[in-house]
């Protein structure tokens, strides 16, 4: 064979090689635990697969698989993403108890002021701080939801005396023990569990944004809500992560990672934030419509809660430290990261 054949067929290998690479096209399976219908189906995934799709040429689908079609429970979101069930998924950090110790700081009671900014510093602080939390998945965004609130079947809550003897569930370690503190007995239970929960009296109340409720029908469940004063910081948040199976997103060609990279990150986080939150509004006119009462708990009181649950902070700077970090100044600049963002 001559050398100009044996050139013209390596050309022709790499040539094909590199129209193959671009030429790849990639669906993901993209698996949640709520409905079709909520902000994370309809506001954050699809504009964002049809973002991917748009700026791949349609090289990058997506499928959605809502309320845990792919099987499975909502804690074992992460591992599903992890082992490869699932290639992006979106799930509670606070469902694998004990898992993300350091990204959880923001799960502490009085940390949040809204959800855009709070999600963009906890994007910023997990990058930062806790990236060894998420070694084993190629993280796509961390966000929080806006402020949560107090649902209950039978007692109005106005003070911190009303928490004692109510079962009242919470979705996370740090939530739970924030009831704890004040005098509930905490349930914790992952949220599409709390309509049977409620209408079975498994628990006296919920705490839940405003946002994912109505989904849940918690308007026809409850006799009484309490928000908290919006001057205030929120009784308390819940951070979720969006991550994608690492070997799905190694196996990408390098102009489809730029894609996956261009559509993650900060603003990805901040977006799933402020989608989050902008269903708050609707979904407390639900419970306006349904006629269930609102109390809303003022600063005043709102300052015992918080001495009552400021052990918490205590504790979670104790752990850090004792687990070889310096915890005083990773709650500092938490707390630092939130009120940058916070317009």
């Amino acid at each position: 064979m001559n050398k100009l054949l044996v050139k013209t067929l390596i050309a022709a290998s790499v040539a094909g090689t590199a129209f193959a690479a671009q030429a790849q096209e990639v669906t993901l399976k993209v698996h949640h635990f709520l409905s079709a219908q909520t902000f994370i189906h309809t506001g954050v995934f699809e504009p964002w697969c049809a973002k991917l799709g748009k700026e791949s040429n349609n090289r990058i689908k997506c499928q959605i698989y809502p309320a845990m079609q792919l099987g499975g429970s909502p804690p074992q979101l992460f591992d599903q993403a992890k082992d490869g069930v699932a290639d992006v998924v979106w799930t509670v950090l606070g469902y694998s108890a004990n898992r993300f110790p350091m990204s959880e700081v923001f799960d502490l009671p009085f940390t949040m002021t809204n959800a855009e900014a709070t999600s963009r510093a906890a994007w910023d602080f997990t990058q930062q701080y806790a990236k060894h939390e998420f070694k084993d998945v190629h993280v796509l965004a961390v966000h929080v939801h806006g402020p949560g609130v107090l649902f209950t079947t039978k007692k109005e809550m106005k003070s911190m005396e009303d928490f004692k003897g109510m079962k009242f569930r919470a979705p996370t370690r740090l939530t739970n023990k924030m009831l704890a503190s004040m005098g509930a007995t905490p349930v914790g239970m992952p949220v599409p569990a709390v309509p049977e929960a409620l209408s079975k009296g498994v628990i006296d109340g919920a705490v839940i944004p405003y946002q994912v409720a109505p989904s849940l029908k918690v308007q026809e469940l409850v006799k009484h809500a309490a928000e908290t004063d919006p001057k205030y910081p929120a009784l308390y948040t819940t951070v979720f992560t969006i991550a994608m199976n690492k070997a799905k997103y190694d196996s990408l060609p390098a102009d489809l990672k730029k894609v996956i990279d261009n559509n993650s990150g900060q603003e990805f986080s901040a977006m799933a934030g402020r989608v989050q939150a902008a269903d708050d509004a609707p979904g407390r006119e639900k419970f306006v419509a349904a006629g269930v009462p609102i109390n809303v708990i003022p600063a005043t009181e709102l300052a015992r809660w918080k001495k009552a649950t400021d052990a918490l902070d205590d504790e979670w700077m104790a752990n850090m430290t004792k687990a070889g970090h310096d915890g005083p100044k990773l709650l500092k600049t938490a707390h630092d990261l939130v009120k940058k963002y916070t317009k």
